[in-house]
């Protein structure tokens, strides 16, 4: 081999890199386990908020400290966090979103809210048309408008063609013009959205933020590692930040409309039909539980508006207030409902004709110390829905303390706010002016003299953390449309912690596996093998650590299969150099022949080559821990190569020149898988049987029972929540079903006291109050079981003492439709890639043929077992992403395995041009087979490492893995090269 001395020169440099990079991280987790136990030593037992609150202040006070000391360097903590190797939401906790910008909204707001008919029916059908169609918003719009306008047109003044856009859209302009400057507007808007949303979380302080925008969707992808707060982390990337000022009723001015409005909401309650309508998205089944019972009534069974809603009565003026009632916070859509009837605001004297009635931002505990109220104002609103003052107008604001040193929000306004302030405080001496953020009630204080320039926002139980997201949001801007979550997944702590320990656990256990076969098997040549094994690790932890890629659970399995994949780069090159030996050609020669082209390496490139592409295929396709396992398995797919081609070949190299006699066996492994000469033409129609049947069965049962599709695919919320005793998931179904109006989906979910909860209830309806209702129902269904969980421990976040939701992911049905087209495209895009490599690189269709045939034999295998075995499986089998990722690996190891037979019946047609050409592929099997069962059972082995030993998220992945490989190596020897034997003879008659 030559220049020996540059490829030592860049292992051993590459290898001080790695560990220096690595040892950041090592240095980091010192300092944040001293964080912790500060925390736990200064903090309440179950008071997991403050935990983390303390936490923060330790790392807060040695941010600028130094934590290593080199002498001729030195590195503070913040230096090191930054360098640190990047855990991913499995594996730290955290929140994964997707967010969906509201081009409608967009539309709207070019149009200056335009009335036109057939511009709001368009928007409607596009509105219904996007639930099930994968094209963009503006398209569908644009195709619904072309159908409906007749001659009107986009650049009509009543639409688009208004003074704000008078520079970009002409009087008459055609709609293709218009859509064309229609999509840069809505570009610019989505920029200006990512732009405000990474400002806002550059302030929250979380390590390692992501946030991109995802394609020409008009959706932006955030991932917030290590955040434990969910709620403020929602709350901040969806807030609009749209601030208004507006004047405000006094409960004395609006109370005798609540008295009008109750005695005819109880006409309006008397009858059930009624109240399914009055009850927004209430099921007929669910009506009981909602109205619950009837409080300050004569009639037990009467309901009104006051059965829910507490009016603030004012008998006095010193009574007068700014809050005209309040209810509790699960009645609130009711009480919204109710008061928007068009029965009910018809009792609106002229005066009040325009009142908006909003919510306050926060509930507070009822005097019984358990419910939750919230308060509600009126607000003089106006005929066309413009505030008094809009937050447009705020030059700055900063979180600061007042007079009794409680937080609030200081804001300072530009000259021209400054002066809609003084008059709109000038005219409200002794009335109410309320500051709304994003339709809630932030304050509503009384107005006592006229204010300048300075202004502020106060609660009486606004948190620091509050005043702080508010000061945030309102100085990086609003957005210029609403952001909604269409899919969010959330990961705590406690179970990322639980992930880190299992995962760690079974990949020790997998390389200490791998590494005792490797010496078991090949004795010395097997301990040069190992060395490299473990050189390639250090490379590929290095690598992510270099280039700030974040390591996740499907990452860590990409690794241990990219071991598998090490170590049958050597187990080629280890038994084509004991065919040499077996031919007495030598150990030097033979050692030669075994590390050239046209001994192992050809075939190495070759299964390695399939396998990066099905990982580019993975990468491109792919969304969250899908993309990590891809880049994993690319990067390790890199450094198996160097390793096992260059770090064994120079340790062989060194032991070969120093005299010792390398036999690649053991005394145990002696004369294993020689002299084998096995027909395995003559079993091929026996091999076309028994795979038939099997995938005959599967595709019964796929069209019968069916595939157990994940909320990723489907549509829904999951939740894993933990409780302090096993449970019956029967039970627990049939408890929730008066929750949920159905049963959910519950299963266990790795041990007997964790369940993973399936249901899409109300996925069809937005809003992040439609995420906080569902999760509450959840918790008031599961109640009972919870002992003395309160709903603030029990939510995602923060460390779970107890009971709690583990981690939940939420889908809407509209990405679930992409997600899965995007899986399509990544399946049958990786067999097209991996079908022209063949053909290209073995020249016969044939090949190709019976690589692609044999591919799609293993996944239809794999789907079928998934389909026959879920239902009673003890761990989660749902076809999803994960599921996906999963398939394609499997392609990637079956098309490994089968392209190294093939270059062996290649080199075996060359060599035995005499041969018939079925005992040249006979032969070719037999030489290949010691390889095959030796790499299988490697990665078998490190597979079920992982399964038994792993987290419980990642079961149903391993198992499809495991299905996969098995298959995978039956069909490489007995379908890809049968089939590609058959369809070769039919070429040579048609030839």
């Amino acid at each position: 081999m030559q220049n020996k001395g540059l490829i030592k020169l860049f292992a051993i440099l590459f290898g001080l890199v790695s560990l220096y990079q690595l040892s950041f991280t090592f240095f980091v987790n010192n300092v944040e386990d001293k964080a912790v136990k500060y925390a736990e030593a200064k903090g309440a037992d179950k008071d997991a908020r403050q935990k983390v609150t303390l936490e923060r202040k330790y790392l807060d006070s040695v941010a600028n400290k130094d934590v290593i000391d080199l002498g001729i360097a030195s590195y503070t903590y913040d230096d090191v966090k930054s360098k640190e190797m990047n855990l991913g939401l499995d594996l730290k906790g955290g929140i994964n979103a997707i967010l969906q910008v509201s081009v409608k909204e967009v539309l709207k707001s070019l149009s200056n809210d335009s009335k036109n008919e057939a511009f709001n029916n368009a928007l409607n059908a596009a509105d219904i048309k996007q639930r099930n169609s994968n094209e963009n918003y503006l398209d569908l719009f644009f195709e619904e408008f072309e159908n409906i306008a007749g001659d009107t047109k986009l650049s009509a003044p009543s639409i688009f063609g208004t003074k704000a856009l008078s520079e970009k859209i002409s009087f008459n302009e055609a709609n293709e013009t218009v859509k064309e400057t229609l999509q840069e507007e809505i570009n610019s808007s989505i920029i200006t959205t990512l732009e405000v949303l990474r400002s806002r979380i550059d302030k929250f302080g979380v390590a390692s933020p992501k946030i991109q925008r995802i394609g020409n969707s008009g959706r932006i992808q955030i991932e917030l590692p290590g955040a434990k707060d969910i709620d403020r982390v929602s709350k901040l990337i969806t807030s609009k930040a749209e601030l208004q000022f507006w004047e405000v009723y006094t409960n004395a001015e609006v109370q005798n409309f609540f008295f009008s409005a109750n005695t005819k909401i109880a006409e309006l309650l008397k009858d059930t039909s009624v109240i399914e309508k009055a009850v927004d998205s209430t099921k007929k089944d669910d009506i009981d539980d909602l109205l619950g019972e009837t409080k300050d009534s004569t009639n037990v069974n009467q309901k009104n508006l006051f059965t829910y809603f507490y009016p603030n009565v004012a008998q006095s003026q010193q009574q007068m207030s700014s809050l005209v009632g309040q209810a509790k916070v699960l009645d609130t859509a009711t009480v919204n409902s109710l008061l928007n009837r068009k029965e009910v605001r018809a009792l609106l004297p002229t005066n009040l004709k325009y009142v908006k009635f909003l919510w306050d931002y926060k509930s507070n505990k009822a005097a019984d110390g358990t419910t939750e109220l919230i308060g509600l104002y009126a607000i003089k609103g106006s005929r066309n829905g413009k505030a008094n003052i809009e937050g447009d107008v705020i030059l700055d604001a900063a979180q600061v303390f007042d007079q009794l040193n409680k937080p609030e929000v200081s804001m300072t306004m530009n000259s021209s706010g400054t002066k809609q302030w003084a008059k709109l405080t000038g005219d409200n001496i002794g009335n109410f002016v309320a500051i709304v953020l994003d339709n809630y009630v932030y304050t509503a204080p009384s107005i006592n003299q006229k204010l300048g320039s300075m202004s502020s926002i106060s609660g009486g139980s606004m948190t620091i953390a509050e005043a702080e997201d508010i000061a945030t949001v309102l100085k990086a801007g609003k957005l210029p449309a609403a952001a909604r979550m269409i899919q969010a997944q959330v990961v705590g702590p406690s179970l990322g912690k639980e992930a880190i320990n299992a995962s760690f656990l079974s990949f020790g256990l997998a390389i200490v596996l791998v590494l005792l076969w490797m010496i078991l098997y090949y004795g010395k040549a097997g301990i040069y093998a190992d060395i490299a094994l473990v050189v390639n690790i250090l490379f590929i932890f290095g690598i992510l650590a270099s280039f700030g890629a974040v390591l996740t659970l499907p990452g860590i399995a990409g690794i241990i299969l990219t071991i598998g994949m090490s170590v049958d780069a050597n187990v080629i090159i280890f038994e084509r150099i004991k065919e040499g030996l077996f031919k007495k050609k030598g150990l030097k020669q033979s050692v030669e022949e075994g590390f050239s082209v046209k001994g192992a390496l050809s075939a190495i490139i070759d299964a390695n080559i399939t396998t990066l592409l099905t990982g580019i295929i993975l990468y491109v396709f792919g969304t969250g821990p899908i993309k990590g396992f891809a880049l994993t398995l690319m990067i390790g797919i890199a450094t198996s190569l160097f390793t096992a081609v260059f770090i064994t070949r120079l340790l062989i190299d060194r032991s070969v020149n120093k005299g010792n006699n390398l036999t690649f066996n053991t005394s145990v492994s002696k004369g294993w898988f020689q002299n084998i000469n096995v027909e395995f033409l003559k079993k091929r129609k026996i091999a076309y049987v028994i795979s038939g049947a099997i995938i005959i069965a599967g595709i019964v049962s796929i069209f019968s029972i069916g595939l157990k599709q994940g909320v990723d695919f489907k549509g829904g919320r999951s939740y894993v929540v933990r409780f302090e005793q096993d449970m019956n998931a029967t039970e627990v179904a049939s408890t929730l079903k008066d929750a949920f109006g159905t049963a959910p989906e519950v299963k266990t979910y790795g041990t007997a006291n964790q369940l993973k909860i399936t249901t899409v209830y109300k996925i069809d309806e937005e809003g992040q109050e439609v995420d906080e209702e569902v999760q509450n129902a959840l918790f008031k269904g599961l109640k009972s079981y919870l002992g003395d969980t309160t709903y603030e421990n029990f939510k995602p976040g923060f460390e779970k003492q107890g009971a709690g939701v583990m981690s939940s992911i939420k889908v809407e049905p509209t990405i679930a439709d992409d997600i899965k087209t995007s899986a399509l495209y990544a399946v049958f895009g990786s067999l097209l890639v991996v079908f022209l490599y063949i053909l290209l690189r073995f020249r016969k269709v044939s090949f190709s043929i019976g690589a692609v045939i044999a591919v799609f034999h293993d996944v239809l295998i794999v789907l079928g077992v998934f389909s026959i075995t879920y239902k009673f499986m003890p761990f989660d089998m749902e076809i999803g992403q994960s599921f996906i990722a999963a398939i394609l690996t499997v392609v990637g190891y079956s098309l490994n395995d089968t392209v190294v037979i093939f270059d062996r019946i290649r080199e075996f047609a060359g060599i035995h041009s005499n041969w018939k050409y079925s005992e040249v592929v006979d032969k070719a099997l037999s030489s290949t087979l010691g390889r095959t069962i030796n790499t299988s059972l490697t990665t078998l082995l490190v597979m079920l490492a992982i399964f038994l030993f792993g987290g419980d998220s990642i079961k149903g992945f391993m198992f499809a893995l495991i299905i996969g490989v098995a298959v995978g190596t039956y069909s490489s020897l007995f379908v890809a090269t049968p089939i590609m034997f058959d369809t070769s003879k039919k070429e040579e008659k048609n030839n």
